[in-house]
């Protein structure tokens, strides 16, 4: 059978249909949670808006550095799933291959593989802010979860502050977990707008 000869656009193409997945593949860690809901590609939106505030908040980064982080701190789950903490007890994945693999199909995979592996390092400033963007997804996520009734979101939030590694990551985990998750719309709950919306 003849092998059809690829060009650089087709690994783009591919590429752009691969990180689709990431919105079809689910955040384990919910499943144990008992409640909530979420996809990788959600969780590295998120992520990604918390890496710019943090970056915001640091000054003296390479923003563009944090975003990318951000955006594929995860992208190897696209080929490998996620694996929440019970999960990674027991099953070992190549993530390094899936990004070896992707990389190789790109003309800007190495680009992507070295943001990828500077994240990993923990060695730059960059890359602290971009696992606290991560590290302080899941703590906004299982704060949600907890301000809706899920007392067992609260016993995870702990271990989660911990993890935090900058002073930036660190003020505002503590600001989160004393937010309530509703506070940017619903502040004023005795506002006579939630009753009339201010029509006569």
């Amino acid at each position: 059978m003849k092998k059809i000869k690829k060009t650089k656009e087709d690994g783009i193409v591919d590429f752009l249909f691969e990180a689709g997945i990431l919105a079809q593949t689910p955040r384990s860690g919910f499943f144990f949670l008992g409640s909530g809901s979420q996809s990788i590609a959600e969780h590295s939106n998120r992520a990604t808006y918390i890496g710019f505030a943090l970056a915001q908040m640091a000054k003296d980064v390479d923003l563009s550095k944090v975003l990318q982080m951000c955006m594929f701190h995860d992208f190897a789950e696209a080929r490998v799933s996620d694996l929440n903490y019970v999960h990674q007890k027991y099953v070992e994945t190549n993530e390094h291959k899936a990004l070896t693999d992707l990389a190789s199909t790109l003309t800007f995979g190495d680009k992507i593989f070295n943001i990828v592996k500077e994240y990993e390092e923990r060695k730059t400033k960059e890359s602290l802010l971009a696992k606290d963007a991560d590290i302080l997804e899941l703590i906004l996520s299982l704060k949600e979860q907890y301000d809706i009734g899920n007392e067992r979101a609260n016993t995870w939030i702990p271990a989660s502050i911990k993890r935090l590694k900058t002073r930036e990551g660190k003020i505002l985990g503590e600001k989160i977990i004393k937010t309530d998750s509703d506070r940017w719309w619903f502040e004023d709950k005795k506002n006579e707008w939630w009753v009339s919306r201010n029509k006569k």
